[in-house]
C-alpha cells in the first residue's frame, strides 16, 4: 500500500554567517533523483563563486531508504551531508531537497562547528515549513444501473473519493479515484449495499 506524506508547499531558503563564513541553507521540493539534481545545478549557478554546495535528498516517501541520497562536497567526511539527510528524515517529508551553499570565510570551524553549521539552517526552515498530504489515489470503473447511482454517491461522501467521470448510456458507467488507504472497505460497503449487482474494475493507481 502507498502510505501517504507531507509534502513542501513552498520552497524556503534561509541565511546565517558563522566566523566569516556565510551559509545559505535551501529547503526544495522536489519530486525524484532528477529533478532533486536539477534544482541543485540552478543553486549552483545562482552562487557561482561558492566554495561548497552540500546537499540531502529524499526524492520519494520518506520511508524509501532507496530514494535517499546525500554529499558533503569536500568537506570533511559526515559533516554535512549526513547530518542534513538525518534531520529531513527526522522531519518526516518526502520529495524534499536541502542544499547549503557555503562562501569560506578563511577561518576552520572544526567537525562540531560544521555539523553545526550545516544542520542550523535546515532545522530552522523545518520549524517555519508548510507542509500538504500527498495521498495515493486508484482509480476504478463501476458499472450500475440508474437506480444504483444515488446509493453509490451516497457512500462517497464518507470516502477520500470522487467522481473523474461519468457516461449515461443504457447503464451508467462511473469512474472514480478512491484513496489507495480506503479501497478495501469502499469496494466491500459497495457489494453489499448493492448484493454484488455493481462491475467494479480496477483501472490504475494515480496520485493526486
Amino acid at each position: 500500500m502507498l502510505d501517504a506524506y507531507p509534502i513542501l508547499t513552498q520552497d524556503l531558503s534561509y541565511k546565517e554567517e558563522i566566523k566569516k563564513s556565510r551559509f545559505i541553507t535551501y529547503l526544495m521540493h522536489a519530486l525524484g533523483k532528477e529533478q532533486a539534481m536539477l534544482a541543485l545545478q540552478k543553486i549552483k549557478r545562482l552562487h557561482p563563486d561558492a566554495r561548497h554546495y552540500c546537499w540531502a535528498y529524499i526524492a520519494g516517501s520518506p520511508n524509501d531508504s532507496v530514494q535517499m541520497g546525500c554529499n558533503d562536497d569536500g568537506e570533511p567526511k559526515g559533516t554535512a551531508g549526513k547530518p542534513m539527510l538525518s534531520l529531513i528524515q527526522g522531519a518526516k517529508i518526502g520529495e524534499v531537497l536541502a542544499v547549503v551553499v557555503r562562501y569560506s570565510g578563511g577561518i576552520k570551524l572544526g567537525t562540531g562547528g560544521l555539523v553545526h553549521a550545516y544542520s542550523n539552517g535546515i532545522r530552522q526552515l523545518i520549524k517555519t515549513m508548510q507542509v500538504q498530504e500527498k495521498c495515493f489515489y486508484a482509480q476504478y470503473k463501476l458499472q450500475c444501473d440508474h437506480g444504483q447511482m444515488a446509493l453509490i454517491e451516497n457512500v462517497l461522501k464518507d470516502y477520500s473519493a470522487h467522481i473523474v467521470d461519468i457516461e449515461y448510456t443504457y447503464q451508467v458507467d462511473v469512474i472514480l479515484a478512491i484513496d489507495v488507504r480506503q479501497c478495501a472497505s469502499f469496494l466491500l460497503k459497495i457489494a453489499s449495499l448493492t448484493q454484488g449487482k455493481v462491475y467494479v474494475t480496477k483501472i490504475t493507481d494515480t496520485v493526486e
